[in-house]
């Protein structure tokens, strides 16, 4: 708060330099009167008088710039086979010397501008009109002050406001400001004073929310390294206390300087001083801002000494340059070099003030990130949209001029301006839908799901979203371009049917690709498959992970991850959708007890669906569905269970486990194929014995 005190008294005292620095200009330092006199000082002769009144008719003026904007007639033959550096010479010299030939003339206009000024002022009373503009410059900050005492106690409650920390500082400025509107608002001002008194009232807000500003940038950036000091963290892109200090102090001094001399310049014009005249003060006034721009770089905190000075050498040489453009009358190229220099400067500023945002409004933004997209892609977005848009009037291109102007340069201009204007939006639009989109899929994890139908919606939201996302990068992305195009003149309808006629015949040469995209489209729109259900198809199999336009990325229970075209997929077995039912087969012995085995299944289901782990997940519990089948062995029998999809096997093997045990308890025994080797010794002597005999009669011997 005392910093915004201290701002306040430098508006305050800005304000009486601004006064002083008018009445400088509008009096005539040479005489001396009184204030009763003034209107009938000697001022300059009737013809002198006479001439200045002449040059302040509109049409003498138009006439004068006409002359002044065109070469002669009489060399225009001469000027278009002149060098493009010959006629920015001779720019430069008819600028210095309609500006030095303002010099000569300046002490009469000074006396003019007096006798105008002055008579208003003592037509209404010096008492009176001094009090008046006392009133606007110093009101505002009265009142400020008043405020500040009056809520000095709920400092603590403003902070917190909102959750932001932007009041403190704000309400005081927006106090100010009102307090000046006020004063200005509620007096009666005669036309000269108005114009003035406006002017000035105009500078005293600016200089306040400069200061209110840059102090809430201060505050930020002192929050967020706090903040980065209690973690552990440095961040290189956050400035350093002392740094933010530093540039606060010296841009504050800049802007106040500059909004000084802005007001007297803008005060110049209805007392009648001409525009040479008024760019004569004005490049006067800015030694001031080029001197407070040099101490700037010559102070500021540097790590490196040596390489600290060479930078300061040259900026100082840059600035100087920038000058001597400005004096030469070559605006365009003045903030061709302003924007060289300040623009990335200014745009890094504006990043380091909303990461210093986002991270002392951490829990604000969290659940406003739409907001956060806003704060921060749009405030580079305008930055750059003034920026643009503030080049192209100084070109001599503005909206006005632009929007009817039918040359090259200015088809050229609005083409630029506006594509830079639309390349900013369309980057506006996208991150804020992509941010929505990211939203969207964060806060519907399907591990996040309560019920069955919710975790189905979130993966289906989770499958879909992401396709979408990309389709409206490409949309907006082709739209943003083709709308840059015909900015600039370009037709694009027949760059729209060329590519109408590219993208057939691509398509005939591409027809896998094109089945590809076709396909997976109908997929999708079919709900064949979403993120994280198992599916197979043909030869491949595994759980779908990822989409693109042509392709789905299946990972397959053992960890291969496996890239289909949506083309190679073909009938698609889903595993995820609704119910399974899984159907066990056993084997037992001949001789069980059918009716116990059973019972005891029966027992073994209702224990799983009694279970608080596998309960949830099983639709029809454990069941004997009866006899399948006789083997050779073994009598088969079949059981069956309805459970929800993905569950069933971990399901299964308890289940088995279970009733391996049951069964052993209850004498059910499992039956197992064997192999039975059975021989007749009796045959076997008998066929020993005939083929004996047989061959002792073939031998002529006796029979035993």
């Amino acid at each position: 708060m005392e910093r915004d005190g201290a701002g306040v008294l430098k508006v305050a005292i800005s304000g009486i330099l601004t006064l002083v620095v008018l009445l400088g200009l509008i009096s005539p330092s040479f005489a001396q009167t009184s204030p009763a006199q003034a209107p009938a000082a000697a001022g300059p002769p009737a013809e002198v008088r006479e001439m200045m009144e002449l040059m302040q008719k509109p049409e003498v003026k138009q006439w004068m710039s006409a002359q002044m904007a065109a070469a002669p007639a009489g060399a225009s033959a001469a000027a278009d086979q002149m060098s493009v550096l010959s006629g920015l010479l001779q720019h430069a010299r008819r600028h210095v010397s309609m500006v030095s030939d303002a010099a000569m003339t300046l002490p009469f206009q000074i006396g003019n501008a007096s006798s105008l000024f002055f008579g208003e002022i003592a037509a209404n009373g010096w008492p009176r009109m001094v009090a008046q503009f006392l009133a606007i410059f110093l009101l505002g900050a009265i009142v400020e002050s008043i405020a500040r005492y009056a809520f000095r106690r709920r400092r603590r409650r403003l902070a917190e406001m909102a959750g932001m920390h932007l009041a403190p500082r704000v309400i005081p400025a927006l106090i100010f400001a009102a307090a000046t509107v006020l004063a200005l608002l509620s007096l009666a001002w005669p036309p000269l004073s108005q114009s003035i008194a406006i002017v000035c009232v105009v500078a005293l807000i600016v200089q306040r929310f400069t200061i209110c500003l840059g102090g809430v940038l201060v505050d930020l950036i002192g929050l967020a390294r706090t903040q980065e000091e209690r973690q552990g963290i440095t961040t290189p892109i956050m400035p350093g206390r002392a740094v933010a200090h530093f540039w606060y102090r010296r841009c504050a001094t800049f802007v106040i300087y500059f909004m000084l001399g802005w007001a007297a310049i803008q005060s110049m014009e209805p007392l009648g001083y001409s525009p040479s005249a008024r760019l004569l003060v004005g490049y006067i006034l800015g030694i001031g801002l080029l001197l407070i721009a040099i101490e700037a770089v010559w102070s500021r905190p540097h790590k490196d000494e040596r390489r600290g000075h060479g930078t300061s050498w040259a900026l100082t040489v840059y600035f100087l340059l920038l000058w001597s453009l400005w004096v030469a009358g070559f605006n365009w190229l003045l903030w061709l070099g302003i924007y060289v220099l300040l623009l990335p400067r200014v745009l890094a500023v504006s990043t380091i003030a909303v990461k210093s945002l986002q991270q002392t409004e951490a829990s604000f933004l969290a659940t406003r990130r739409i907001a956060a997209v806003l704060l921060d892609r749009g405030v580079r977005a305008l930055i750059i949209a003034v920026a643009a848009i503030w080049l192209g009037r100084m070109l001599g291109v503005g909206a006005d001029t632009m929007a009817a102007g039918d040359t090259m340069v200015d088809k050229i201009a609005r083409g630029v301006i506006g594509g830079i204007v639309i390349l900013l939006a369309a980057d506006l639009l996208w991150h804020v839908i992509k941010a929505y989109i990211d939203g969207k899929l964060l806060d519907s994890s399907v591990d996040g799901g309560a019920t069955d139908e919710e975790k189905a919606k979130r993966a289906r939201i989770q499958t879909l979203l992401p396709i979408f996302r990309n389709i409206l990068a490409v949309v907006i992305a082709v739209i943003a371009v083709l709308m840059v195009l015909s900015g600039l003149g370009i037709e694009i309808g027949p760059l729209i049917a060329g590519a109408g006629v590219v993208g057939v015949a691509v398509g005939f040469g591409a027809q896998t690709i094109v089945k590809d995209v076709i396909s997976g489209m109908f997929y999708l729109w079919d709900d064949a498959f979403r993120i994280g259900e198992y599916i197979e198809s043909g030869s491949h199999k595994g759980v779908v992970e990822a989409f693109s336009l042509r392709s789905v990325k299946l990972r397959h229970h053992r960890g291969p991850l496996t890239t289909v075209p949506f083309g190679e997929l073909g009938a698609v077995k889903n595993l995820n959708r609704d119910w399974t039912i899984d159907k066990i087969s056993l084997n037992v012995k001949y001789d069980t007890d059918l009716v116990k085995a059973k019972k005891v299944i029966k027992q073994i289901g209702q224990t799983l669906l009694e279970n608080p782990e596998f309960g949830p997940h099983i639709i029809e519990t454990l069941k004997m569905k009866g006899v399948e089948q006789f083997g050779e062995f073994a009598i088969e029998i079949r059981l069956s269970m309805m459970t929800k999809p993905g569950e069933q096997f971990v399901i299964r093997r308890n289940a088995l486990a279970m009733i391996r045990n049951a069964f052993k308890e209850n004498g059910i025994e499992f039956a197992v194929p064997t192999v039975q080797v059975a021989g007749d010794r009796d045959a076997e002597v008998d066929a020993a014995v005939a083929r004996y005999a047989a061959h002792a009669r073939a031998n002529g011997e006796p029979a035993a």
